[in-house]
């Protein structure tokens, strides 16, 4: 984060905005090649949190910044539909946990995998060789944005 003192350059400000745009347009794209269950983007977030680990309702709330009252909505369709499922807390039965079930795991990982799929197949179809290993050094760049 820069201070009031610091002067960006264009570059930097142009970059940001075009990498910005870029991600969301990946993002979007990304949600097209692996999203047929007809799932909301608020449902496939908190199955995305799931994959992480159990957590109770109102810590996915916390997480999502929504009401409760919305989780239990997104959660008792998933449950329904068979991607997640509540259980006791072990070290706190007054508490439930949500988790993923098999067909929750399963439906991440082939959502993962479609989304991989289809960026192999554009970088392969739209780029040279030599495009791509700027696109892999381009990244390996981008890398030191991330958290260290």
């Amino acid at each position: 984060m820069s201070d009031a003192s610091t002067v960006l350059s264009d570059s930097s400000i142009q970059a940001a905005r075009e990498l910005r745009v870029l991600v969301s347009r990946l993002r979007r794209r990304f949600l097209e090649a692996s999203d047929n269950l007809e799932l909301t983007p608020s449902q496939l977030s908190v199955l995305s949190r799931l994959k992480r680990g159990d957590a109770t309702a109102s810590a996915i709330a916390a997480a999502e910044r929504v009401r409760p009252q919305a989780i239990a909505t997104h959660l008792g369709i998933l449950i329904e539909r068979g991607f997640v499922e509540r259980r006791p807390d072990p070290k706190d039965g007054r508490r439930q946990l949500v988790s993923l079930t098999a067909a929750g795991v399963e439906l991440m990982a082939g959502r993962a995998q479609a989304g991989q799929e289809w960026l192999a197949s554009a970088l392969e179809e739209k780029y040279t060789e030599a495009e791509r290993q700027t696109v892999l050094a381009a990244l390996d760049l981008l890398e030191r944005l991330g958290p260290q």
